[in-house]
């Protein structure tokens, strides 16, 4: 991308000075920079981390686990300092996440905050898994009763994931499931023998489920410049050969290559100015994440993609005789409905046969049982609402994995370096409503290193999410049975909120300005000229990873920004 600081502005009044300004440059913002550089506008690009150039910077992608002081593994040490980070990091890969001691904020009850600030964000680590959602999701608050309505449909987006996914590269499987709509797809991966002949029973067994390949943003094939993935497993260090969708790889460098982007790093955003004559915002306030000089930048349009609860905590940090309670809070909503899938549930098992077969390489995914719980009356629970997907892996069992073989000397060596049996894991990703007192507030009393109030994080599970547990661990058993899995053992792993790393809905969408943040087009409803595509904008979760829906409401957005734009009505 060349020297991230280079503008077309001449002068400094102009350097202050753009027709758009986007907030964090993760997947989200990403996207944003991309869309609204290609349409024309002269965007400036805010990141609170440091810059992070593709391949240049990926400065672990090639080194064996030797070169490392521990193996890859946490010293202790790393783990006391860093107690929530630690637990998604190792050594090759801890660079793209924060210190916590460096980074605090304050949880009521346990919450995983996993952040990385760094230009590109989480998109260099996510997990990749892509799903759409369908209607089954957008339709889902209205039909329960519950929360508020989505203000649209999957109509009304569905040509946007095509477009996204044309551009990222998603390999899959169509399926041909109307809740979980199929996508563009590149060739999808293949499964083990174990995940082929688990397939094959769960059809036999189960009319209302399947088992396909996880849908995934690794490239199984050359892909507008980038990759094929090669098939390392080492994504979480940065790939230099772009095999999977990032940021770093993808649209960032498309935003750069039309001369209309100016990525500015180390550059945290303290809050949004709102220029009460006008009513709207007029830019933003910007410390330098070093010297904590502070400057302000100016612009007709505002993408906010700082993800979640760093969107958030912005929000209600930009607060003005109009807005005391945090800026386009007139609903009061801002900061609730806090909502992540929880993970770490489901079932293990063993399979006593394919002694004679094994598998070849790596694959950066594992097989998905898409939702199948309260899809239609025949499959309605009574003790719970919403559902689950799990996500899983059968592989056999190498030397590492065989903790528990007996014996010592030349025999243990000779039981450990013969492959172990066959093994299924399968865990769920469920979804979570979307409850009012799950909240992001301030906290004016304590303050980080840059002045700024401390988030607060309060968050719990609920009734209907412990009910759904108990049926996550109880199918994943019921299909490993059936399927002739031996040794099956139901696990939950009593993993915090937060872990998913799939935080959602505090700016939520709505219909009515009096109950929601955002409209239709993800713009906000008191502030016309702020638009905001992270996950914050999530009127519900589903239970499907929420990426892919991020890039398509983020392009979607973009668009219909500046049409408005060019109508002179922004």
């Amino acid at each position: 991308m060349g020297d991230p600081k280079q503008g077309n502005q001449n002068t400094p009044a102009q350097q202050h000075n753009f027709d758009a300004i986007v907030v964090g440059s993760g997947i989200s913002g990403g996207w944003a920079a991309k869309e609204l550089c290609q349409k024309g506008l002269k965007t400036l690009v805010l990141e609170r981390g440091r810059n992070v150039e593709h391949i240049k910077d990926y400065t672990t992608a090639f080194m064996p686990a030797w070169q490392f002081p521990h193996h890859l593994h946490n010293s202790i040490k790393d783990q006391e300092e860093n107690p929530v980070q630690s637990k998604v990091y190792n050594e090759a890969s801890k660079h793209f996440f924060v210190s916590d001691k460096e980074h605090p904020y304050i949880q009521e009850n346990p919450f995983a905050w996993i952040r990385g600030y760094q230009v590109g964000g989480r998109s260099l680590t996510w997990g990749r898994q892509c799903y759409r959602l369908s209607d089954l999701d957008f339709e889902a608050n209205a039909k329960d009763g519950i929360a508020v309505d989505w203000p649209i449909r999957y109509r009304d987006i569905a040509t946007w994931y095509d477009y996204v996914e044309n551009f990222a590269g998603i390999s899959g499987r169509a399926e041909g499931l109307p809740h979980l709509p199929d996508g563009q797809f590149l060739p999808p991966m293949e499964m083990t023998c174990i995940e082929d002949y688990f397939s094959a029973q769960v059809k036999s067994h189960f009319d209302d489920r399947i088992v396909t390949i996880g849908r995934v943003a690794n490239l199984t094939k050359g892909w507008n410049g980038r990759g094929p993935c090669q098939l390392r497993n080492l994504c979480d260090r940065g790939c230099p050969f772009g095999g999977y969708f990032c940021s770093n790889a993808a649209t960032l460098p498309a935003a750069a290559a039309t001369g209309n982007m100016t990525l500015l790093p180390d550059s945290i955003v303290m809050e949004v100015i709102f220029d009460e004559q006008k009513n709207r915002a007029a830019g933003v306030r910007v410390m330098d994440a070093h010297t904590k000089k502070i400057t302000e930048y100016f612009s007709r349009i505002i993408f906010l993609n700082a993800s979640t609860i760093a969107t958030a905590a912005i929000l209600l940090n930009s607060v003005s005789p109009v807005f005391p309670q945090g800026l386009g809070n007139s609903s009061g909503q801002i900061g609730h409905n806090l909502m992540d899938h929880f993970i770490g549930v489901g079932a293990t098992g063993d399979y006593p046969g394919f002694e004679d077969e094994y598998y070849f390489g790596r694959r950066p995914t594992g097989i998905y049982i898409p939702r199948f719980r309260n899809i239609d009356e025949k499959t309605k629970r009574k003790d719970y609402i919403r559902g689950f997907g799990y996500q899983g892996i059968g592989n056999r069992m190498e030397w590492a994995q065989q903790s528990q073989v007996e014996g010592f000397g030349v025999d243990f060596k000779s039981k450990i370096l013969r492959p172990g049996p066959w093994t299924m894991w399968l865990g769920a990703w469920g979804e979570t409503l979307p409850y009012f007192e799950n909240k992001v507030t301030l906290d004016q009393n304590r303050k980080d290193n840059w002045g700024l109030p401390l988030v607060r994080i309060d968050f719990q599970y609920h009734e209907n999410e412990k009910a759904m547990k108990k049926d996550v661990q109880e199918s994943a058993a019921e299909m490993l049975h059936a399927s002739g899995f031996k040794n099956i053992h139901p696990f939950d792993y009593n993993q915090p909120g937060g872990t998913a790393v799939h935080e959602m809905g505090t700016a939520r969408m709505g219909k009515d300005a009096k109950t929601s943040v955002l409209n239709a087009y993800n713009q906000m409803h008191d502030v016309k000229n702020i638009f905001i595509t992270d996950g914050s904008c999530m009127t519900s979760a589903a239970c499907q990873n929420p990426s892919l829906t991020y890039m398509a409401l983020t392009a979607r957005a973009c668009d219909y920004a500046v049409s408005e734009l060019k109508k002179g009505n922004l």
